[in-house]
């Protein structure tokens, strides 16, 4: 017989991580949710602001994603994908914020649009990075 063999639970710092990004990822898609509603409090069109509302939040998924989907990640993987999350997420809020008062003259659909685009290539990016990481250290 074969025994079978539990997976260590992350706990100290990782876990720790781990949580505090979740709740900074949870309150920076609200943000940036309410950002872009101030920014384009005076579009009409209701379906627009909720399709460019989805669009916004969708990066903001990952770390649930990631963290339920990639369990067998080492921990020093699954750290490398919550401090992007993390990064992403101060930065993102950083943009919208700058955006949605006026601080910059780009164009403000288009920031809104091509910032979760690239949040999304920095996710993968992240996530490709970890995967290699990972089978680097099963080998």
């Amino acid at each position: 017989m074969c025994c079978k063999v539990k997976p260590v639970k992350a706990t100290g710092f990782p876990t720790r991580l781990r949580a505090a990004v979740l709740v900074v990822v949870l309150i920076g898609a609200a943000g940036s949710l309410a950002l872009m509603l101030y920014a384009g409090r005076h579009q009409d069109s209701r379906v627009l602001l909720l399709l460019f509302g989805a669009w916004v939040i969708s990066p903001f998924m990952a770390p649930v994603l990631t963290n339920v989907v990639l369990q067998r990640l080492s921990i020093l993987s699954r750290a490398t994908l919550n401090t992007t999350m993390l990064l992403m997420t101060l930065g993102s809020l950083a943009i919208y914020g700058d955006v949605a008062f006026g601080h910059t003259r780009a164009k403000i659909g288009s920031v809104f649009l091509i910032l979760p685009l690239l949040s999304w290539l920095l996710i993968a990016v992240a996530v490709a990075i970890a995967a290699l990481v990972a089978r680097r250290q099963s080998r």
